[in-house]
């Protein structure tokens, strides 16, 4: 696994209930400003076995990504579980709902040993 992976999968763990985080936010917390597509496929690929809270990502318009409609809607549903609030448009207002994890857990990432040395799927 690579530490940019490792980085995203703690980021992602790290959102707290009833927050939200881009895509390009995540990856710029963990030091690569561009990889917002990555971070795509690591929660495609690794949101089950890592068991990351994959509702809380969702695009820099404040928009659910996802274009199936069912997973859309589950999505929609977990996070006005947790209270965040769309408007007419299905939009979440950043300002307000958006996670930015500390300076610390961006710069000094202390891995737990199930991120340790494996190698990435």
């Amino acid at each position: 696994m690579t530490p940019f992976t490792r980085k995203v999968i703690l980021i992602i763990q790290s959102i707290p209930e009833g927050s939200v985080m881009t895509y390009g936010g995540i990856a710029r917390a963990a030091g690569s400003p561009r990889a917002a597509r990555q971070v795509v496929r690591i929660l495609h690929s690794m949101s089950r076995k890592y068991k990351l809270p994959w509702h809380r990502v969702i695009n820099a318009k404040g928009m659910i990504s996802l274009t199936e409609d069912e997973s859309a809607s589950l999505q929609q549903l977990y996070l006005t579980g947790e209270g965040v609030i769309f408007d007419e448009r299905g939009v979440v207002d950043l300002e307000r709902y958006q996670y930015v994890p500390a300076p610390e857990l961006e710069m000094d990432m202390e891995l737990p040993p199930e991120l340790g040395n494996e190698e990435d799927t």
